[in-house]
């Protein structure tokens, strides 16, 4: 006959272990209910990115010389726009490279500044260059610009930092970029580029 199996004492489970397991199912539940509640946040406010676009531009004069120097007076309206129905936004750090064919002409900068809920907001900026000189390549295209009543390609290069809250989602902070082409006509007509930022 088989010998009935011999038992020990049973082991009882350590009270340490039954309260981690506590805690850990309590932290388990918090973090449960707090991914709810950000879920359901997210819904009801539908968070959007602010933007920083050119919304408008203008070349307002140029003066060009046979050695290849140029000098330029550009106005551009740049616009902050927050979509945002129940947060106003902080931009700051906004720094902004214009340049001529890689020449650097002008640094636009701006205070930090609010935009209300669902609002704009326009930085003007009037930009008269230094004397730029130009290489032979550039001279020869800004030639046959001014000769044939065409558009100069100036870019705008640069980015932006925008903080705002959202409700039980806490604040939020996104570098926004920008880089650019614009082709502003050489009569002064005024433009709308497309000229807008990507967030990160």
């Amino acid at each position: 006959m088989r010998k009935p199996p011999v038992l020990g004492p049973q082991r009882r489970t350590n009270p340490i272990i039954w309260c981690l397991a506590f805690i850990c199912a309590i932290i388990a539940i918090i973090v449960i209910i707090a991914g709810i509640v950000v879920f359901i946040g997210y819904l009801a406010i539908r968070p959007k990115v602010p933007i920083l676009y050119v919304h408008a531009a203008r070349l307002d004069d140029i003066a060009y010389d046979q050695t290849g120097v140029l000098a330029v007076r550009l106005t551009l309206i740049v616009r902050a726009e927050n979509e945002n129905q129940k947060a106003h936004v902080t931009y700051y750090n906004t720094k902004l490279i214009l340049s001529y064919h890689g020449v650097p002409i002008a640094q636009l900068v701006a205070d930090p500044f609010d935009v209300r809920k669902n609002a704009t907001q326009e930085l003007s900026y009037v930009v008269e260059s230094s004397p730029i000189p130009l290489d032979p390549a550039e001279q020869e295209r800004t030639q046959d610009a001014l000769e044939r009543g065409r558009t100069m390609s100036f870019f705008l290069k640069g980015s932006s930092r925008t903080r705002w809250r959202v409700g039980p989602l806490g604040s939020v902070k996104f570098w926004l970029h920008m880089n650019c082409r614009m082709l502003l006509p050489i009569n002064g007509t005024r433009v709308y580029p497309r000229c807008t930022t990507k967030s990160h």
